[in-house]
């Protein structure tokens, strides 16, 4: 039948024909062997030419102006300031795991720079602050080369002819986002490269299935891990790449308990245990390893000091937290702070309007809210939980511990801090606060002081502990949010009674004691640094990267849906100097973000095409075409869509930019959809077919026709026309990835390929 012919590149042999011919004979095996040395050493000058061509053309792009702007763009002013912290080893707080500004930091300490400049704002002048941005610029940009030649290699492990290995090199090499972004004193390019390295090695590892526990075997199997355990080290991100080598290791140890393959379960036990090792124990190793030598070199006090528990303050020097910290009597006059929002605990005369424009009706009282700026209505005198308002010598005596239970009077007004069974303000789920005059409601004026770690700091201090105050009557937490009472409450923010008494963002910190110097007192006490140990610090850091993380909720201008990125209907405005109307706006290239998007449309459509196709007993693909395009295409495809979908389901603010690793993955997708529907044929075999002593066990050697892919013209001139239009796009969008030269309106204009594009000095 015609339909069965179809997309087959070589015709199959009659079975029966075949099952009557003899077996391969010395002479055959011999020929083939032969065969196969020649076509591999002209394959690999064909490569070894393209690979050195590639290289030097993506080192001329990523260098290209490096030195361009002599400013600080975009994220350097957070990854900067973070490389200098670790040179002058003051500790710091980031969301992301150390490794990747570890290396940045590797680098400035290399080229001896000291780390002195903070990278405040973009825009900032490199030279006038004497910074070797140049030098620290070069180690992303040479990643950014290496990722080029990478994905080359992963192409050509792959089995793909050279044309398909040199386009999909090259589609990488001229996208304008990656180029403009892993130039930069940014952390992407090192992500990027190391994903790439876990996607080689792992390819590298199963093209040497057949020669199983050799020292190749072995050598690529831990490099697949050591690669993991990278990348996860540099951005959580890294577990997209994590779940797809495990999903891919849980179907290849599928396919070993298979009973077909002859396996004892001895023989499977050791591929289990040797993937377990290798792809579980030694990424979780450099993990930890990285978190090790983060604290190992963080080991003064910084601005990272107020993310952490006192205990884990304690182990910084000279932290000036420890020196702010002084236990809290019972009359001491003190103020108290929002960890999370940074506002003071306040009160004042003015009071709650009586009924809101809701319809609610309030208390009426006078208004607790926080504020920015402590004044001298943010002080509270904290009293015992006695009915005596009176100091008494004993009770001044007594410092405050957790779980006792006290009374917070306001110094401004000399009345009462409560909480009652009214609607908050602002939300009518949570309680409303006020203030009562002495000796009224005695029982709703008791809260207890409940410290964050008690285990380790049992008492209250200034400074250093963080606590929750708990109503003893309706059992709800003093909480505040970033909401603002209206005009009735001078726009300052909303303070309640939290009913969710676990919230992480429930702690409040007492700043400071009246009447008190806790510097000056803490000086004439010698200081220790305390010690921690390392799980409990790695642990609780890594706990405040996951909530922190989460809480990156704050809108931003250059913020953009998961849904807009393959299209980029936004991008990012990274610098602009309006002197000379120059500037960086990262987009990435038109024409490959969409044969990309094309490429993961095509390869769902031919796969389901092929499948419904064999269901009915049709073969329109030839049998070895079909098994790189499934396994190898799917295999692109797969990390695509790891790398994309579960940004849907994330709550923080997202940009461009977390579409990068994606974009990567498309091109090597693209590059498979490109040599089935254009190159005749596949390069085969990509793995040694020579099984070692291990690999014979049960198993009958097979030997198989070497086949090489080769382009025609009419598929040449193809694929040099997506090519032309890469560049061609790539110089259009030039100006925008470079920052130079400048553009004049009507130029600006016309580089806005989509009205969501929203460029500088466009009017």
């Amino acid at each position: 039948m015609a339909d069965s012919s179809l997309r087959q590149r070589r015709q199959p042999l009659d079975t029966k024909e075949n099952a009557q011919q003899p077996a391969f004979s010395r002479n055959d095996i011999k020929k083939i062997t032969q065969l196969q040395k020649q076509h591999e050493l002209n394959e690999k000058n064909g490569h070894t030419i393209l690979f050195l061509a590639i290289t030097a053309l993506s080192t001329f792009v990523s260098f290209f102006k490096i030195w361009y702007p002599a400013e600080v763009v975009f994220d350097e002013v957070h990854f900067g300031k973070f490389l200098g912290y670790y040179l002058r080893r003051t500790y710091f707080f980031d969301v992301h795991p150390p490794l990747g500004k570890l290396l940045l930091a590797a680098v400035g300490y290399l080229i001896g720079y000291d780390g002195h400049y903070e990278f405040n704002d973009i825009g900032e002048s490199y030279e006038a602050n004497h910074v070797p941005y140049v030098a620290l610029r070069t180690f992303p940009a040479a990643l950014n080369v290496l990722s080029v030649s990478l994905v080359y290699s992963i192409m050509k492990q792959s089995g793909y002819a050279k044309s398909i290995c040199f386009l999909t090199a090259a589609l990488v090499c001229f996208d304008n986002a990656l180029v403009a972004q892993n130039r930069l004193i940014m952390l992407d390019s090192v992500m990027i490269f190391f994903i790439l390295i876990t996607v080689y090695s792992y390819i590298r590892f199963r093209k040497l299935r057949y020669q199983e526990f050799s020292t190749s075997w072995w050598l690529w199997l831990f490099a697949t891990g050591a690669g993991l355990g990278c990348t996860l080290s540099i951005k959580m991100v890294g577990l997209f790449v994590v779940t797809a080598i495990g999903i891919s290791v849980l179907v290849d140890l599928w396919a070993l308990l298979d009973i077909q393959r002859g396996l004892t379960m001895n023989h499977f036990t050791r591929h289990f245990y040797a993937r377990a090792v290798a792809l579980i124990v030694v990424p979780a190793m450099i993990y930890l390893t990285c978190f090790y030598i983060h604290f190992a070199i963080l080991i003064e006090s910084g601005p990272g000091d107020s993310f952490m528990s006192s205990q884990f303050k304690d182990t910084l020097k000279n932290s000036a937290t420890r020196m702010k910290a002084l236990d809290i009597h019972y009359y001491d006059n003190i103020t108290l702070s929002h960890r999370d929002t940074d506002v003071y605990l306040h009160s004042h005369s003015l009071v709650y309007p009586l009924r809101y424009e809701d319809g609610r009706i309030s208390s009426n009282g006078k208004q607790v809210v926080g504020i920015e700026e402590p004044d001298i209505n943010s002080w509270w005198q904290v009293l015992p939980a006695t009915e005596n308002e009176k100091a008494d010598d004993d009770w001044a005596s007594r410092t405050i511990r957790h779980d006792d239970v006290i009374r917070l009077k306001h110094i401004g007004t000399d009345w009462i801090l409560l909480t009652h069974d009214v609607a908050s303000p602002i939300l009518s789920t949570n309680e409303e606060f006020t203030t009562v005059a002495p000796g009224e409601r005695f029982n709703e004026t008791l809260f207890k002081v409940v410290l964050e770690d008690p285990n380790n700091m049992n008492t209250w201090q200034t400074g250093m502990t963080a606590f929750k105050l708990f109503h003893m009557d309706t059992k709800v937490a003093l909480w505040t949010h970033e909401q603002h009472l209206p005009e009735w409450g001078l726009g300052l923010q909303d303070v309640n009674g939290n009913k969710n008494l676990n919230e992480r963002s429930n702690f409040w910190v007492a700043q400071e004691i009246q009447g008190k110097n806790a510097t000056e007192i803490n000086l004439s006490v010698k200081q220790t640094v305390k010690t921690m140990p390392f799980l409990r610090k790695y642990l609780e850091l890594q706990g405040r990267i996951f909530s922190h993380n989460a809480g990156l909720t704050k809108p931003h201008p250059y913020q953009s849906a998961p849904i807009s990125w393959p299209v980029m209907l936004r991008g990012i405005s990274y610098w602009s100097k309006d002197e000379t109307r120059e500037q960086i706006y990262m987009t990435g290239n038109v024409v490959g973000w969409y044969l990309g998007l094309a490429s993961v449309a095509i390869y769902s459509g031919v796969f389901l095409a092929d499948l419904i196709s064999r269901h009915r007993g049709i073969e329109p693909i030839d049998g070895p075409v079909r098994q790189r395009f499934v396994n190898n295409g799917g295999f692109f495809f797969m990390l695509y869509l790891l790398h994309y979908l579960p940004f849907f389901v994330m709550g923080r603010v997202l940009f461009l930019h977390h579409y990068l690793p994606a974009a990567v993955c498309s091109y090597m997708l693209l590059g498979a959809v490109l040599q089935f529907m254009f190159v005749d044929g596949i390069t085969s075999p990509i793995s040694n077919l020579q099984r070692n002593a291990s690999a014979k066990i049960h198993r009958h050697t097979s030997v198989l026709d070497p086949m090489t892919a080769a382009p025609d013209r009419t598929s040449k001139i193809m694929l040099a026309i997506v090519l032309s239009c890469q560049v061609a796009m790539f110089l259009f969008l030039a100006p925008m990835t470079y920052g130079s030269p400048s553009m004049t309106v009507d130029q600006v204009l016309q580089h806005k390929i989509f009205s969501g594009w929203d460029l500088q000095f466009a009017k």
